[in-house]
């Protein structure tokens, strides 16, 4: 990585290391960071971190410290400082004036060229910079302070086509890795679904007008690459935000364009319900057809922006009581809890699946400057893949043409985060293609909810892949895990989701006979029906992240009837795995109807010659403690790489990860007691009837 984007590449502690409790940007530190530590030699980095430390510990303003920087220059007659500039037109004087943040310094003349190469000085909200202030001597004069030079902390221009080709030295899985390491946390912490999530709060920063939402916990980090990432992006409180500061302001004559014409992407912070705030119904009309329409109307004029709003903010309860009881857009504002507001959201990220960031979620590895990867975003900007999206899939006509646009933005910023040379495979398009539809189908559910007039024209998340013909529907893991009905299920897939356990009356010849003379206990008081499984040939494809899902609910109805069972997983061999195995034999005791001379085989392989020993003691140890419940337990180390259970029932069950189902969980959590708490692995589990029953 150092190679392919020498000079562009940091490590993501340092600047952690440096900002201690200073309110500045990482952004900021990279900058300089980049400019002195961009190297893996420890000596060079050390000195780069010393000379940081200095140019922040005597350049950086902060506020407590304002005046005796200003005595400082006025004793040297210049000095440059680091500190956020916002800058003002003042008419009266017809001059653009500056206001430092942390100086305290007000309506200090700055060039109109200045303004003019640097517009965000504009946009109300300060741009960090680096700039050079000299102190006036003399009498007669009006202001002592003048700008010498001022230089906004951010690359000036980067080279796309460079960026691009050295996409191609990395893997697709060395690319995740570095894009998670650059928005500075630890890819080793998360899984690849979980990787997804954090790479969509990056999509309103590479896609024109792109709406997100993102609801969750706290501390799961979702304003961080909001606040920290980009000098393209900024964020607000989401209770502070007016129509004159977002769009545009009417100052006399004069209309200055709000924050959507200054930034590639708005994101309000603490989008979520607080007492005593109410929101401008102007604010939210505007709102509405900006996202729409990418325009919006005040004064006498129509303006166009291509800035992209993200909302995100906290839950106030479960995802499952969400579901059971209101929808996941209940923290929102009240007043944004309507139809026409909610259908022009492209994506809803759940922020919920992000574990909770704690000390080693962080990266301590190498990614690109921010400011570097934040630049280049911001030319991606301009690339559309939308199109290619049609190359792959064809969705159901039920679907609103709102849908298919969130589908798609979401499909094309994606590509350009992973492939921005356009080169994927069907897989890897697939792959985007159903985290898009779920994110875009999780705002639609919600939409049934909240305004029912939806409901007249349900849309089925159904799609046709183009090379194969096979229909896939759509689902969202909420739901799959939460057994909630969703509005509709569209055309039958060809592949099951969820395991399905259906059952059917016993016929009244097999109610309760009375043994003494053999005829049907009519006189007796009559019991409930027993409920059997109705088995078939199936394939269930578990989700990665899904819950809700253990041995029992999978293979608890094909074990009924079985008497003899043979496991064959070659990967029954480490401590987790071998427990693993244990629950499986639980769940047998559960599910089985006898297990009085039950026979459960395991055929395994080892290739730890130092362990053998231990697996073999531990296996005659489980042989002992099952022959005391009367099952006959025997295994060998025979299994080659396929991975099954083998009933003699008449039923195989082909395991793809063999019983390694579930994602890594601690030993300490509800986890490690219950399956269905645990997160799932992405696999597939085929149930075949494949001969008679022995």
């Amino acid at each position: 990585m150092l190679d392919a984007f020498s000079g562009k590449v940091v490590r993501k502690d340092l600047a952690f290391i440096v900002k201690s409790n200073l309110p500045v940007p990482t952004y900021v530190l990279e900058y300089l960071l980049g400019q002195y530590c961009a190297t893996d030699n420890e000596d060079d980095i050390q000195a780069g971190l010393e000379k940081v430390k200095s140019i922040i510990q005597n350049n950086y303003v902060n506020r407590a410290d304002a005046e005796s920087v200003k005595g400082k220059i006025k004793q040297a007659g210049s000095f440059t400082v680091i500190d956020k500039i916002n800058c003002l037109l003042n008419d009266k004087a017809d001059q653009f004036e500056a206001y430092f943040a942390n100086m305290a310094l007000q309506r200090i003349p700055i060039g109109s060229d200045v303004v003019e190469r640097n517009p965000k000085l504009l946009s109300g909200n300060g741009v960090w910079c680096i700039v050079k202030i000299n102190y006036i001597t003399g009498d007669d004069i009006n202001m002592r302070w003048e700008i010498s030079s001022l230089k906004p902390i951010q690359i000036s221009n980067v080279d796309v086509r460079d960026y691009i080709e050295q996409r191609n030295k990395f893997s697709t899985e060395q690319w995740l890795d570095m894009l998670i390491h650059t928005v500075g946390l630890n890819p080793d912490r998360l899984n690849r679904r979980e990787k997804f999530i954090v790479l969509a709060r990056l999509l309103p920063h590479v896609e024109n007008n792109f709406n997100f939402v993102e609801l969750g916990p706290k501390g799961t980090g979702k304003s961080h690459v909001f606040e920290e990432l980009s000098p393209y992006g900024v964020l607000v409180s989401g209770g502070d935000v007016t129509s004159a500061r977002l769009f545009s302001k009417i100052s006399g004559n004069k209309e200055i364009m709000g924050l959507v014409g200054y930034w590639d992407v708005v994101a309000w912070d603490e989008f979520e319900q607080q007492k005593g705030r109410s929101t401008d119904a102007v604010l939210i009309d505007t709102m509405q057809n900006y996202l729409a329409n990418k325009a919006f109307n005040r004064g006498k004029a129509t303006h166009e922006a291509s800035a992209s709003m993200a909302f995100v903010g906290n839950t106030k309860h479960t995802v499952p009581f969400m579901l059971k009881n209101s929808h996941l857009f209940e923290s929102i504002p009240t007043s944004f809890i309507k139809g026409a507001f909610l259908d022009r959201i492209h994506l809803y990220n759940p922020g919920w699946e992000v574990k909770i960031l704690k000390k080693d979620s962080f990266s301590k590895g190498y990614g690109l400057i921010t400011d570097y990867i934040a630049a280049v975003l911001h030319e991606l900007r301009s690339i559309d893949f939308a199109a290619k999206m049609n190359d792959y899939v064809q969705f159901s006509g039920t679907l609103s043409q709102r849908d298919i646009d969130g589908i798609r933005k979401t499909f094309s910023g994606f590509v350009k985060l992973l492939y921005p040379d356009g080169n994927f495979t069907d897989q890897e398009a697939l792959e985007i293609i159903d985290f898009a539809a779920e994110s875009r189908r999780r705002v639609k559910d919600q939409l049934y909810i909240v305004d029912e007039t939806f409901k007249a024209e349900p849309a089925k998340f159904v799609y046709t892949i183009n090379a194969t013909g096979q229909k896939k529907q759509v689902a969202t893991l909420e739901c799959l895990e939460n057994n909630i009905e969703e509005p509709d299920f569209g055309d039958e897939p060809d592949t099951q989701t969820v395991p399905d356990s259906q059952g059917t009356d016993l016929p009244d010849e097999q109610l309760p006979f009375d043994t003494s003379n053999g005829a049907p206990a009519h006189d007796a008081p009559r019991q409930k029906r027993q409920r059997i499984a109705r088995l078939a040939n199936k394939t269930v494809d578990l989700r990665l992240n899904q819950k809700g899902v253990s041995y029992g609910s999978l293979f608890g109805d094909y074990l009924r009837t079985a008497t003899e069972i043979k496991v064959i997983d070659p990967f029954i061999r480490m401590n987790y795995q071998i427990e693993n195995f244990v629950d499986f034999i639980q769940t047998c005791r559960q599910y089985c109807a006898n297990t009085e001379g039950l026979k459960i085989h395991l055929s395994t392989n080892n290739d730890d010659d130092e362990r053998i020993a231990e697996i073999i003691d531990t296996f005659n140890d489980l042989v002992d403690d099952l022959a005391a419940l009367g099952i006959e337990f025997t295994y060998d180390f025979k299994a080659d790489h396929d991975r099954s259970i083998e009933l003699n029932n008449g039923w195989r069950i082909v395991l793809g990860r063999g019983l390694d189902i579930f994602e890594k969980y601690n030993l300490l959590s509800l986890a490690h007691s219950r399956q269905e708490d645990r997160r799932c692995k992405e696999c597939s589990i085929t149930f075949i009837e494949s001969n008679q029953p022995s």
